[in-house]
């Protein structure tokens, strides 16, 4: 779905998965300067929506996300994620219940296989699952944003800032109000300053949630039965991931980063060494230079330089060995 903030002046469509909306208005490092600041706001138009309402939805959802959200207050913003058997991160929800309606925003595409997968266990609870993509339009405020939230829009609070759930046809006139508009570049930069993992981006298809540090976040380890949940609590109580996320710092000399997929290895080895794990997202920050997330496996020592392909990167740990 093509976002109409696209004819903004010096926009550059982004690719990909997250093709339809903005990569960047022109200036990545002043958009990251200003959502640091608390102004402006990210259009998130493309990410998919889904609704679940109806008396017993948090009692339903509990039964299927790896989040507690049985008891979720109205507003208070949480994560969760839907596993499969073997406790592999199938889906991930960013999500708010307003009272009424809890409101999901996730990954651009994937909401027709969660709808398809919510449907698939709905039985005889009294809960309404609807897919409201072609509606509702997600924009990200800035943490610090002193933009007024229109009356009547579901609103995410975070540390992070504020996900608001905007009908489409109001974008373009709050976008005016909101600007400075900021890219997904921009975005993107400081999620992984942030550390924050991305579905897509920092998973494949083994990954489990203790490899990102969702545990806590999105995972809650003192609810009841859900899929995947064995997997969870035997590598928590039991063992080790055998990956971990780690936040590495590029050398900053390189004119090209490291793009997804480039394999790790030990500087140590040479670029002949054995693969130890690979990038998952890399930005060019303001502050701090060329960055990126990155996949190694659980036991490369936390101190270890390593090599992004031929780019050196030192490493700094998210997730404990």
């Amino acid at each position: 779905m093509k976002s109409p903030l696209l004819t903004l002046p010096g926009a550059v469509p982004a690719e990909g998965v997250d093709e339809g909306v903005a990569a960047h208005y022109g200036d990545l490092f002043r958009e990251q300067r200003a959502l640091a600041d608390g102004t402006g706001f990210v259009d998130l138009s493309h990410r998919g929506v889904v609704t679940v309402s109806g008396p017993e939805r948090l009692t339903w959802l509990h039964l299927l996300l790896t989040q507690h959200v049985q008891d979720l207050p109205p507003h208070r913003a949480t994560e969760a994620l839907v596993l499969s058997a073997n406790g592999h991160i199938e889906h991930a929800l960013y999500l708010v219940d307003d009272g009424e309606t809890v409101w999901a925003h996730v990954e651009p595409g994937t909401q027709e296989a969660l709808i398809a997968y919510l449907e698939s266990m709905k039985f005889f609870y009294r809960v309404e699952v609807a897919d409201r993509t072609a509606d509702i339009a997600v924009v990200h405020l800035p943490a610090g944003s002193i933009t007024e939230v229109p009356e009547g829009v579901a609103v995410r609070e975070t540390p992070y800032g504020r996900d608001l759930f905007l009908p489409r046809g109001d974008l373009e006139a709050y976008a005016d109000k909101a600007g400075p508009a900021a890219g997904l570049l921009a975005h993107e930069a400081l999620r992984v300053e942030h550390h924050r993992p991305r579905l897509g981006f920092e998973t494949d298809h083994r990954t489990i949630p203790h490899e990102l540090g969702w545990i806590g976040s999105a995972v809650h380890l003192q609810k009841g039965c859900y899929r995947g949940q064995e997997t969870v609590a035997r590598v928590q109580n039991l063992g080790k991931p055998p990956r971990r996320l780690v936040f590495l710092h590029l050398d900053g000399s390189e004119v090209h980063l490291p793009v997804p997929g480039t394999e790790l290895r030990l500087a140590v080895d040479g670029e002949d060494g054995r693969k130890i794990g690979f990038i998952t997202t890399s930005a060019r920050h303001h502050e701090l230079g060329p960055v990126a997330l990155a996949l190694v496996k659980r036991n490369v020592p936390v101190d270890a330089p390593l090599l992004a392909g031929d780019t050196a990167a030192a490493q700094e740990t998210v997730v404990e060995p």
